[in-house]
């Protein structure tokens, strides 16, 4: 029997026209017959992220920043897992060097970014922030993860294949329904992941390991949470090969295939 359902934001719970009304009371019905529910994101754990965490489970614990930062669903923080300052320089010169946007998330809740362009204020929007530009060599606050906001191209094929040959962190890709054509990419420590932080959740509630979690997403910074969980839900609309890694295939986003998966469940 499935316990913990661990649920990702976009693409999955958060779709281009926002979360389907449908989702929302198939949580609740859930919830009611005894299922804890828990966001299991890239995002933060501020804004319409930890709004979305509070509906879930109020009273749960989430998981944001692609697993560095667990957040209970009143948005204390119940553990975090730091970026060092030499790391966050050595991606800050990449990101420089390239001319790539880049945005620092720290434990307490701060986002900043280098500066102010378009594809930034879209998804500062989105993620219901408001956007504060400085030197983000002196962000303060505990970074936790730093992200490219990139298009396809040279630029990031030449900062994605640098970053991945950097020693300590591990990056995780993923898109937003939202903002199409958009490279999200983020840096972690390494061992970093939703999976690490799945682990973590499962023991928190009790469980041995994760044969009774499931987790439901749509993209490739799930996928080695989809293979690992007891249960692996993947979105209609995620790529062939997420798809195929899954134990269940739903709906996509657009048509509440996540209310459709709580139901079954």
């Amino acid at each position: 029997m499935i316990a913990l359902v661990l649920i990702d934001v976009d693409g999955t719970l958060h779709g281009a026209g926002g979360v389907h009304p449908r989702v929302w009371d198939a949580a609740d019905r859930a919830r009611a017959r005894g299922l804890r529910l828990a966001i299991c994101t890239g995002r933060s754990g501020v804004g319409a992220a930890l709004d979305y965490a509070r509906r879930l489970d109020p009273d749960g614990l989430h998981i944001f920043d692609s697993g560095a930062v667990i957040v209970s669903g009143t948005g204390g923080v119940h553990g975090a897992s730091g970026l060092s300052p030499a790391l966050c320089a050595q991606v800050l010169d990449l990101a420089i060097a390239e001319d790539l946007e880049l945005e620092l998330y720290t434990a307490e809740g701060g986002y900043y970014v280098r500066r102010e362009t378009p594809d930034i204020v879209q998804h500062a929007r989105m993620l219901r922030r408001t956007v504060e530009t400085i030197d983000l060599a002196r962000a303060p606050g505990t970074p936790v993860r730093v992200q490219f906001v990139a298009r396809q191209g040279e630029a990031w094929a030449r900062a994605r294949a640098a970053t991945l040959a950097m020693p300590g962190v591990d990056l995780h890709e993923a898109g937003a329904p939202t903002m199409p054509g958009l490279v999200f990419a983020s840096v972690t420590a390494h061992g970093v992941s939703k999976l690490a932080a799945a682990r973590s959740l499962a023991a928190h509630h009790g469980l041995d390991g994760l044969s009774r979690v499931a987790m439901a997403g749509d993209g490739d910074n799930d996928l080695e949470l989809i293979r690992a969980a007891g249960l692996g839900i993947a979105m209609g609309n995620a790529p062939d090969h997420v798809r195929a890694a899954a134990d269940r295939v739903v709906g996509r986003v657009e048509e509440a295939g996540l209310a459709d998966a709580l139901d079954a469940l």
